[in-house]
């Protein structure tokens, strides 16, 4: 039997792993087609609105609804007395460390609404559900709130000094943890031997995540099947569903999470937001959907910020300049609550990744972890991996200009070899693979290194300060955590690929049929994904810490396997062959040696049609496979920026980027320098202009775009994106991840050669942002 291979059944050419790809939602969206949680509307909803605190601190005496109630088209109003006592969780963060005393660290309790205090500007206090989204807007004016003010505190130093404001009674000082990690006597004695010490204050300042869809939700109850259902926006349904539930206090049956397109999250819209909570509630008892919109006015105060700490960076070395010891002592704002990943970036992620691509035998971080009058912080690109390599890095650069040596030979003379591979670090990582020597190298001859100081002449001839700067990354992704690999053939000859990762502007469907077609064969134009359905999952850890295609990607190949192992039992039967002696290949099942064999899509076809099969064998080639969780991956690598400074106004113009990068495996390579074009841009938004600010009181000064400085196309120049990957060992994909890169490399080079060009005028540090304002202070102030 030669069974026709017909053009239905052919991958497309060149659909495979390594291929740069479009994206497959692309025309889609840039169409204006894309179907995200505001342009959903349910029969009979009902609009909500939220009150939120206009102050930063204070006790709540009393809400008067009288008003609001009496306006047109309101419905409900809903404060915490409505939600006691019925039976719903606390918001919870999911970190849990130890003090360096041994203690559990402090976790206030967080419920959806606040009833006894407020504790930030935007604390939400009450919810007004009307028939239209303008009456409840006005109708949430109309609510009069009064509230006893207290002191504010908003910066973490400040909160816990002696004195401060207190934001909860059994958090005593405002201190959630005293974190402590490394050898503390060893790190001491290899400070007290070095030859040199270098010490730099460095602020990692607050950051408004800003993605360009703002938070919304629609909440639903199904009273026959006592069941509720979320439309909003995530970073993986299977998880956030399990969380909601927790939150609404009910099994995780009776919980569903529905996400469509998500324009953007960056680690926030991981998180169960209060609103969901309040909504849900409110749709079980008036029996209709309840839709919320947030306003972006409203998102600035309501969403989790990001970064926001402060360390002591310290670094020993020898007479050769060779790293003995780092130490990294600092604070951490949480904010006026612990989000869900709370301490995490200030303490581990600070840890593991500020030891990067260096040989440094010891490691010491001390973090004082405190609550303040603030919008909580939250994950945000990275979520501590780009703070970690920005303190280490721009240690390093200022231990070079210290000790009068070049940034590069310094780096140089530290890097771990690839013969020192695989390389335990001192925070307890395994490095399985990479060639940094050679990256580095690299990346210093596609920066024309050698040849800059002609560059900085002609600079210096036309009146400007030029710099460059190095930053040199390696990140320690999220360890993959299980992950559902489903494969679905369907009646109308798509393949669908079901998984819990969950694409929120990355591109996941594109790679993940280049894995799938790359596994099985299957015609790339006939793939689909659903990720977005909490009901479709058994398993699913979303997506964050950049490892996506480890886990998807790792569980689509596990699952293809499953398939074709079914595959061959089924063709034995169909080619009257012995199972031992099929073969399979681009998409086809053959008797070995022989001419005969079938199409993977053919024999679909034929389970689909109702061939009659003996018991034993399988009926459909539908999988639904967990992947089990793989150890983290690391990718790195080494970013050049230069950058020309007006020192008349401040200005800052980023001249060139050079980024050497090594993830790995790439599935596709557009969508990771897609990528890493995004991350680096955020990086130079943190270096340049983005910055969060309250006054003394607690209120936000930075509000609004009128107030709050994004970067814009002509902030950033071309990219130079090479890759230079070392496959992994630690998945089946061979892939590192690259979602957070971007920020890792772009933060410390961008600062580093600011400071470099600063440091004719005396500059030896400057914190970010870098705005022309602080330059000419800094330049001035010499």
């Amino acid at each position: 039997m030669n069974m026709h291979v017909s053009q239905a059944d052919r991958p497309a050419v060149n659909a495979g792993i390594g291929q740069s790809l479009p994206r497959k939602e692309d025309a889609t969206l840039v169409r204006g087609e894309g179907r995200y949680t505001d342009d959903l509307s349910l029969d009979g909803q009902l609009y909500a609105a939220f009150v939120r605190s206009p102050h930063a601190h204070g006790i709540i005496r009393g809400i008067d609804t009288a008003d609001a109630k009496a306006m047109k088209g309101v419905v409900a109003i809903y404060t915490a007395a409505d939600l006691d006592g019925q039976g719903y969780g606390a918001l919870k963060c999911q970190v849990d460390l130890s003090n360096r005393d041994g203690a559990a660290m402090r976790k206030p309790v967080r419920h959806a609404l606040t009833g006894d205090k407020v504790r930030f500007v935007g604390d939400p206090v009450a919810m007004v559900v009307a028939r239209t989204a303008l009456q409840a807007r006005d109708a949430a004016e109309a609510v009069s709130l009064d509230i006893d003010i207290l002191s504010a505190v908003t910066s973490a130093e400040a909160a816990l000094a002696p004195g401060a404001p207190q934001l909860f009674d059994d958090v005593p000082g405002n201190l959630v943890i005293d974190y402590h990690f490394g050898d503390a006597g060893k790190v001491a004695a290899a400070f007290a031997e070095a030859a040199h010490v270098t010490r730099v204050r460095i602020v990692n300042n607050r950051i408004v995540v800003n993605p360009i869809e703002p938070r919304a939700a629609i909440g639903t109850y199904d009273r026959k099947a006592k069941r509720y259902t979320l439309h909003a926006p995530s970073q993986g349904a299977f998880g956030m569903r399990n969380n909601l539930a927790a939150a609404m206090g009910v099994p995780q049956e009776r919980m569903r999470l529905v996400t469509g397109h998500v324009g953007g999250s960056f680690g926030m819209k991981s998180a169960v937001f209060p609103e969901y909570v309040v909504l849900l509630h409110a749709a079980r008892l008036l029996k209709k959907p309840v839709k919320w919109a947030d306003q972006r006015s409203e998102s600035f105060v309501s969403d989790h910020h990001g970064r926001d700490m402060v360390f002591e960076a310290e670094l020993a070395l020898d007479s050769r300049g060779r790293f003995l010891a780092t130490r990294f002592t600092g604070f951490g704002n949480m904010g006026g609550y612990l989000s869900p990943p709370g301490p995490m970036m200030a303490t581990l992620n600070i840890g593991k990744n500020s030891v990067g691509m260096y040989r440094t035998p010891l490691v010491e971080v001390q973090t004082r972890c405190a609550l303040t009058n603030t919008a909580p912080i939250g994950a945000y690109r990275g979520a501590g991996r780009p703070e970690g390599n920005y303190f280490m890095e721009r240690l390093v650069d200022s231990a070079a200009r210290e000790m009068g040596i070049d940034a590069a030979v310094l780096r140089q003379r530290n890097l771990i070899a690839p013969a020192q591979l695989p390389w335990k670090t001192p925070i307890g990582t395994v490095y399985d693979s990479g060639d940094f020597p050679a990256l580095f190298a690299r990346a210093l001859q596609a920066a024309d290194w050698k040849g800059y100081r002609a560059r900085e002449r002609a600079s210096r001839k036309a009146g400007k300060l030029r710099g460059r700067g190095i930053g040199c990354y390696l990140e320690v992704t999220a360890p993959p955590s299980n992950e559902m690999g489903g494969i679905h053939f369907e009646p109308d000859g798509t393949v669908t690929i079901v998984t819990g990762t969950l694409d929120y502007g990355q591109g996941h469907w594109t790679p993940f049929a280049q894995v799938l077609t790359s596994q099985l064969g299957v015609p790339f134009d006939r793939i689909r994904l659903v990720q977005g359905d909490s009901d479709r999952l058994i398993a699913g850890g979303g997506t964050g810490g950049s490892k996506s295609i480890m886990a998807s990607g790792s569980a689509i190949i596990e699952a293809s396997e499953r398939v074709i192992e079914k595959g061959k039992l089924l063709s034995a039967h169909f080619l009257e062959a012995a199972v031992a002696d099929i073969e399979f290949t681009e998409g086809r099942f053959s008797i070995a040696g022989t001419d005969r064999s079938i199409g993977i899509m053919e024999l679909v076809r034929k389970l689909q049609a109702g061939a009659a099969l003996p018991d034993d064998l399988p009926k459909t080639l539908d999988v639904d496979h967990v992947f089990k969780a793989a150890p983290s991956a690391y990718p790195n690598g080494c970013h050049i920026a230069e950058v020309e400074i007006d020192p008349e106004t401040g200005h800052v113009e980023i001249a060139s980027y050079v980024m050497v990068n090594d993830f790995g495996v790439l599935v596709n390579p557009m969508i990771v320098e897609g990528q890493l074009h995004g991350g680096v841009v955020q990086g130079i938004g943190q270096a340049i202009c983005e910055m969060t600010s309250y006054d003394e009181n607690g209120q936000l000064l930075t509000g609004s775009y009128m107030d709050y400085a994004m970067p814009r196309a002509a902030d950033v120049p071309f990219f130079s994106f090479i890759s230079q990957g070392v496959p992994t060992r630690t998945n089946p994909v061979g892939a590192k991840g690259c979602g957070e890169a971007g920020c890792a490399g772009s933060l410390p080079s961008v600062m580093n050669a600011i400071v470099d060009a600063l440091s004719p005028h005396g500059v030896r540090h400057i914190d970010m942002p870098a705005t022309p304002q602080a330059i000419w202070r800094a330049i001035h102030a010499r």
